[in-house]
């Protein structure tokens, strides 16, 4: 039997391919405009695609757009974002102030729990909410699996971050402004 006996097959995505697609998703969660279970289930499909239109399909509506479309849709972004920038920026003056504490070897455990470093005894707050630790000359602050989160400058902790004075914090429903001594 010769080559030409055998249907021709389409070529399967290379890793590049894969990889590009990938991209697209990442940025598409990154930017909100997929949820994470669209992701998920996007992710899945383009890791067992068989063919360069399975990838096309999971990608379409991420594909980059251009200039003016691009433009015009972070001119709305930001317009739309706008009120929420006044309300935090209103909001920020009142916080109370947490004072970050001296640096050490032990991290300040931050909840409702009775052996916490810093209580917080609020029904929004979990008993072991979030760790504060000292690392260099910065802080880095972890959410240790909490029910209502642990937010810094509006956005949620997922791992940890690194936090210094000015930030603004949130355990719960629990605001503060981080300070220095």
């Amino acid at each position: 039997m010769t080559s030409l006996d055998f249907p021709a097959r389409p070529a399967r995505p290379s890793d590049a391919d894969r990889e590009r697609a990938l991209h697209l998703l990442r940025e598409g969660a990154a930017e909100g405009r997929l949820s994470q279970d669209t992701f998920l289930r996007r992710l899945e499909l383009v890791l067992t695609a068989q063919q360069h239109s399975e990838l096309s399909l999971a990608t379409a509506d991420l594909e980059s757009r251009g200039k003016v479309q691009g433009a015009l849709l972070r001119v709305v972004g930001r317009v739309s974002a706008f009120h929420l920038r006044i309300r935090r920026a209103w909001r920020t003056e009142r916080l109370p102030k947490l004072m970050l504490p001296v640096p050490g070897p032990i991290p300040l455990s931050i909840g409702r729990a009775p052996g916490a470093g810093l209580r917080l005894n609020h029904e929004t707050v979990s008993r072991n909410h979030a760790e504060l630790r000292s690392e260099g000359n910065g802080w880095m602050l972890r959410d240790l699996g909490s029910t209502n989160g642990t937010c810094v400058n509006g956005l949620r902790v997922v791992g940890e971050v690194p936090v210094g004075p000015g930030d603004h914090i949130s355990f719960g429903n629990m605001d503060y402004v981080l300070t220095e001594r």
